[in-house]
Order: structure tokens, then C-alpha cells, then sequence
């Protein structure tokens, strides 16, 4: 039996504008080999809800879940009408670190995000989720910069 090169293909998304290049590319990439997509929200519970926060806690959680839910579905849109399987997941916690480690754990070939190319200083205090993602992950990583982004020539 022979094994495709792309079976499984996931799509990180966090919703933004800046996610809908990548979105495009990883339908057309999996509608080319055949590949199941697995749409991949993760609710960022490290820094945005913070363990002392006691009032509103739930609602900003709610919020957030429902940001996630919204973002899985409209790949999933996308995906069935260009005929891709595609199948939503939302899981909770570091975003870099639960993408690779759902990569990792579920026969994943090829992770497919957008940046939102944060440049200078921004880029050096916080690190961005898709630069954490290549530089740790054992899954190929296929960054998909939006246009407009960074630095019109």
C-alpha cells in the first residue's frame, strides 16, 4: 500500500486577517494531495487570563472559546467548498506549544500558519507563535507571511 506524501495537514489559525493567506494555501495544498485538514484554534489561557483575575474570568474565557469556535468554522467553510475534509479542533493553552504537540501526536505532515510579521523590537520581546513553532517543531512548518504584513518595496 502506498502512503500519500500529505494524509493529515493542519491549519493554525487565530482568526485574524492575517491568517486568511495561509488558510487559502493550506485548502489548495490538501485539496492537491488529498490530505484531511485538522483546523487548529488554541484558546491562549498563559497570558491573557491571568491567575489573579477573579471577576469576568469565565466571560473572557467564553469570549475567547467562542473567538476560537468562529475561526475553526470558517476554515471548515472554506473547506468544504473546495471539496477538503476538514476537521475542527480547539484546544487550550501555549499556542506554539499545543500546535506542535498536536502536530506531533496526530500523524501530522505539514503545519501550515500565517505571521503577523512583527519585525524589531516587538518580534525580540515577545517571539511570535509561528518562529516558536519552526524552530521546535519535528513537523515540516509551511509559514505563510499576508500580504501587507511587513514592509511594502
Amino acid at each position: 500500500m502506498k502512503k500519500e506524501f500529505l494524509q493529515n495537514i493542519v491549519i493554525a489559525t487565530d482568526g485574524s486577517k492575517n491568517s486568511q493567506k495561509a488558510i487559502s494555501h493550506g485548502i489548495e495544498i490538501a485539496k492537491l494531495s488529498g490530505a484531511i485538514v485538522h483546523a487548529l484554534y488554541v484558546v491562549n489561557t498563559s497570558s491573557t487570563i491571568s491567575e489573579n483575575w477573579t471577576a469576568g474570568k469565565e466571560t473572557i474565557y467564553n469570549i475567547m472559546k467562542g473567538d476560537g469556535q468562529k475561526a475553526v468554522s470558517k476554515v471548515k467553510k472554506i473547506g468544504i467548498d473546495s471539496g477538503v475534509e476538514v476537521r475542527e479542533v480547539i484546544l487550550e493553552g501555549y499556542p506554539s506549544s499545543q500546535i506542535i504537540y498536536f502536530a506531533e501526536n496526530n500523524n501530522i505532515d505539514l503545519i501550515v500558519m500565517g505571521t503577523l510579521g512583527a519585525t524589531g523590537l516587538e518580534r525580540f520581546l515577545m517571539g511570535s507563535v509561528a518562529e516558536k513553532v519552526v524552530r521546535n517543531s519535528r513537523v515540516p512548518v509551511l509559514v505563510v507571511k499576508s500580504s501587507g504584513s511587513c514592509c511594502q518595496e
